[in-house]
């Protein structure tokens, strides 16, 4: 369980601890004041109420989970559509982006899901996990029976390989390694027999059933490849694959790659082999296909769904009261509370020098980037409220923490904020030795004038508006911001490469597990972007350059990891919101309601505030 960078669309990346849960967030919207108010088309508040524990059935031989929804009809396709120019990899494990986690995730299941009823961890492609007493030992049993798409038995043997010679060598994206770490050790995995696999993690590690949720890949595929070292693995899956040979991707999930158009479409079919059925006991999913096409900004995001050419939508809140009076729709509208991802603006703190010996950034802003004064300046001075305002239109409401305002480990007390106050900033900016010329431009104590360039990712109208804000709001310090929308590719690649100055960007998030940003807390994290270090697979990071607060998140994170109590756990991570809260590595900005319009003609719909569609496997189409 992991943090990727979002382009815009929210992917839900949850877990606790089982017997240590305390109750998932509901769908509320405190805090929302304009969010729902107004006339036209009603928004259906979300309180689900929790079905019963998943069954196991044995279908021919075969140990299958049974869904708990009510029967529905074969066939059809489900339309999405994301703004994306597509994803970058369809190998899950390389992927660093939301699009590609995304559709490279349909491709594989874990051992473990999350119960979107309840929070809690329970058995997938395990029939069960069992806890030893030391809180360290954890014995898993699959399911009899399962296959892979290509027939081939799935069994422990995969389970080994993915966790032992993927994971655990940082192949790809090294994300995965880094949020099962504890005290930088890797957990113990073994086969015990075709079907139990046994994990012992180095100390007890609160978040590590969650963690069994990493997807499992088909070893006898995969193995060639890793042999061939990182570089080989990365390229595995590759977008040219999927366009020209889809058939040769594996699946142990519930889809098959049908076909890829590159920056255009995306289009699945059902897995016959998926270890899911009805209640008649009738492989699932009841589709036939799940189709998704990439669409270059908002606007068109959302004349897609008003024309009918999409199933669902993720509505900004600039245009939830457009959608609302529209005449006869035939959709449904889902309030699903504050949304668990968190957008913010952020500067880069790095520097060190590239390969070539030439600094990441300009030695003299980044004298600028990394004085805490100077962060916190436009931390105060960014006016949130008006962003909610103005390119919300209330629909969402200021975020001032590293914790969403959906998450239950959220601090309170600094989700409370502060008022944007400009003075407040200058005095900041003063005690740094920063002074303004007569014409009231900003300059550094070295006399350089204070100029900088802001990129987000074009097509998101949503960030582009924020940036002009933003722009706008440090003109008052008398500071100059290029504001720069670029490709989102070319943004990731700047990212990767340090190349950049100052970035609005978005994370995914957690409601329920803060260690799922340990890749982005940790000095050695795979997206520590604010300070990014140079990682090498089966090399260690060095972070001996780590500056004292990115110790304490070190710390915090591992304190946080090792804790199983809840409140003990929520003090801990109360401590890393405050020292994110006055460092400023990142600011943050604001918090959306997650509103969810979904076409009448689908089927057995039953979202929650952890997930919409946590059972597409039983969503079915009803056709005309």
């Amino acid at each position: 369980m992991k943090r990727t960078l979002s382009a815009l669309s929210i992917v839900m990346v949850l877990g606790t601890m089982a017997g240590c849960a305390p109750p998932p967030p509901g769908g509320s919207t405190a805090g929302y004041g304009k969010s729902i108010a107004g006339e036209g088309k009603p928004i259906l508040s979300v309180k689900p109420t929790p079905r019963g524990p998943f069954q196991t059935v044995l279908v021919n031989g075969a140990e299958l989970m049974q869904a708990r929804g009510h029967v529905g009809q074969f066939g059809g396709t489900f339309y999405d559509n994301q703004i994306s120019d597509g994803p970058k990899t369809f190998n899950p494990w390389a992927s660093t982006d939301a699009t590609s986690s995304t559709l490279g995730g349909m491709l594989y299941a874990g051992l473990v899901t999350t119960d979107a009823y309840t929070g809690e961890p329970i058995p997938y492609l395990a029939k069960s996990v069992k806890i030893g007493d030391d809180k360290m030992t954890y014995t898993v049993t699959l399911r009899k029976g399962l296959k892979w798409s290509d027939g081939q038995p799935l069994t422990a043997k995969d389970v080994v390989f993915t966790w032992n010679e993927i994971v655990k060598a940082g192949l790809g994206n090294a994300s995965h390694r880094d949020v099962v770490l504890v005290d930088g050790k890797f957990p113990e995995v073994k086969a015990l027999d075709d079907l139990t696999v046994q994990f012992k993690t180095a100390k007890p590690f609160a978040p590590f059933l969650r963690n069994l949720g990493e997807g499992i890949a088909p070893a006898h595929i995969f193995k060639p490849v890793v042999a061939k070292g990182d570089a080989a693995f990365s390229a595995f899956m590759g977008v040219s694959d999927a366009a020209k040979t889809p058939e040769k991707f594996v699946s142990g999930g519930m889809w098959l790659l049908e076909s890829y158009v590159p920056r255009q479409k995306a289009v699945f079919k059902r897995n016959p082999n998926f270890f899911m059925v009805d209640a008649q006991n009738r492989r699932l999913p009841y589709m036939d296909r799940y189709s998704m096409s990439f669409v270059g900004d908002m606007n068109n995001q959302g004349l897609q769904f008003e024309q009918g050419k999409v199933d669902v939508y993720n509505v900004p809140g600039n245009l939830l009261s457009h959608l609302r009076q529209l005449k006869k729709p035939d959709f449904s509208l889902y309030n699903l509370g504050p949304a668990s991802g968190t957008v913010f603006m952020t500067l880069n703190l790095n520097n060190r020098k590239n390969d070539q010996g030439k600094p990441f950034v300009d030695p003299i802003k980044s004298a600028w980037f990394r004085d805490v004064n100077f962060r916190q300046a436009i931390n105060h001075t960014i006016k949130r409220q008006d962003i909610v305002d103005n390119i919300l239109k209330g629909v969402g409401a200021p975020l001032f923490t590293s914790e969403a305002l959906a998450s239950i480990y959220l601090n309170q007390k600094l989700a409370k904020g502060f008022e944007a106050d400009p003075t407040y900033a200058r005095e900041l900016l003063k005690k740094s030795g920063f002074t303004w010329d007569k014409q009231g431009i900003l300059h550094d104590k070295q006399g350089h004038v204070v100029e900088f360039n802001l990129y987000t990712n074009s097509g998101n109208t949503e960030r582009e508006a924020i940036g002009v804000n933003i722009k706008q709001d440090l003109a008052q310090l008398g500071m100059k911001v290029n504001f720069k929308p670029i490709d989102f590719n070319v943004l990731i690649g700047n990212l990767k490469d340090g190349s950049w100055e100052a970035m609005i960007m978005g994370l995914t998030g957690s409601q329920l597990e803060p260690h799922s940003g340990a890749n982005v807390w940790r000095s050695d994290g795979s997206i520590h972007m604010f300070n990014q270090r140079k990682i090498e697979a089966g090399k260690p990071t060095d972070i001996s350059d780590r500056l004292p607060w990115e110790k304490q998140l070190d710390d915090l994170i591992e304190q946080g990891s090792q804790t199983f109590d809840v409140q003990a756990r929520h003090k801990i991570y109360d401590q890393l919101q405050q020292v994110v809260y006055d460092q400023a590595p990142f600011i943050y900005l604001y918090s959306p309601l997650n509103v969810l319009a979904v076409r009448t003609r689908i089927q057995n719909v039953d979202p929650t505030p952890l997930e919409a569609f946590h059972n597409l496997e039983e969503v079915w189409i009803q056709e005309k």
